[in-house]
């Protein structure tokens, strides 16, 4: 007989999923037959599986050694010293940590840095949010093979800003509920080309092409060819201007709908390409910029996010929010276009 008990990072998920990732190589009717016959269990009651686990709840497993061990696949071993091998000596700079408690981390991503692996030689955020848990013991190495640390929200590469992650299995539940219901507000600053006046709520439909990775938008369905109309999505992106010259506005926008390169297209399509920009924008600006202000990506930040009312557990959350600051090359593109009248 083995007992498991359930720790603070692993609370919140499903005993069936808690067991699934505690002996992957069982089939999930495995589980069921196993908690119908009371051969695991928790807290001494018998369970059909579906019970949300919280801290201190222990599990009993009457099974045999073996087979646990098979049922575990060598996980100890083999997953453990990738997890391990994938962020030994990586982790986050304590600059770029914007808030962290026992379930949630929102950091201040660089622009270049990957907010996920695209391939798997590459260090992303993912590996250093691991790093971080594990050397400051947020998790433990057994607890990874459980409840893996990982960032709800994705920035493209050369977008700079404010990322979402959860340590623990209820914090991560509480992030990506709050992304899925657009609960949590994302506002983005972005120094486009030419002088923007008012605000403005854009509408309109986004297709993306994987191929070549670029988005094509419409502000109808009836404009796209008959073929791709079926994949083109509904977005919407409100923004308004902070301050301006004649050069090049700073908006703040918040994203209602979160589409990939949604903000970039979006501002491109009514002739305000964000500054930068090597796909959406405008080559000669860019290039000015460039020469004169040192800029080599899209000046597009993630600046805010705010959180709506919450209940529960993440109540201590409700309405507050986080701001990352702007990095040193937005501020030095905004010198540049003499905007000066802005504080953060």
């Amino acid at each position: 007989m083995r007992q498991l008990q359930i720790q603070a990072a692993e609370e919140g998920q499903r005993l069936d999923k808690y067991l699934s990732r505690y002996m992957p190589e069982a089939p999930k009717s495995f589980f069921y037959k196993m908690l119908r016959k009371k051969n695991i269990t928790c807290n001494k009651k018998k369970c059909d599986g579906s019970e949300k686990l919280c801290a201190g709840d222990c599990i009993e497993l009457f099974l045999a050694e073996d087979t646990i061990e098979k049922f575990r696949g060598n996980t100890d071993g083999k997953k453990a010293s990738s997890i391990q091998t994938q962020t030994q000596n990586v982790s986050l700079s304590p600059k770029s940590i914007i808030y962290e408690d026992d379930d949630i981390l929102l950091i201040n991503k660089a622009a270049g840095e990957l907010s996920q692996k695209a391939s798997p030689k590459d260090v992303s955020m993912v590996e250093k949010v691991i790093g971080y848990a594990l050397s400051t013991q947020k998790v433990t190495n057994e607890q990874l093979l459980v409840c893996r640390p990982s960032v709800c929200n994705r920035l493209d590469r050369n977008t700079s800003g404010l990322i979402a992650a959860g340590f623990s299995i209820r914090g991560l539940q509480f992030l990506s509920e709050q992304f899925r219901t657009r609960d949590l507000h994302k506002y983005y600053m972005a120094l486009v080309a030419g002088c923007v006046t008012r605000q403005q709520k854009l509408k309109g439909y986004l297709y993306k092409d994987e191929k070549t990775n670029k988005v094509e938008i419409h502000e109808t369905l009836e404009e796209f060819p008959e073929h791709l109309k079926k994949d083109a999505l509904a977005i919407e992106t409100v923004y308004e201007p902070v301050a301006s010259t004649k050069q090049a506005t700073l908006l703040k926008v918040l994203l209602v709908t979160g589409r990939s390169h949604q903000i970039r297209a979006h501002l491109s399509s009514i002739n305000h390409p964000i500054i930068g920009d090597s796909k959406y924008g405008d080559s000669s600006i860019n290039e000015q910029f460039r020469k004169k202000a040192g800029t080599k990506r899209q000046l597009l930040h993630a600046y805010e996010m705010v959180f709506p009312v919450c209940e529960g557990h993440f109540s201590y959350l409700s309405q507050k929010s986080f701001q990352a600051p702007l990095p040193n090359d937005f501020l030095k593109a905004m010198e540049y276009a003499k905007i000066h009248d802005w504080k953060e």
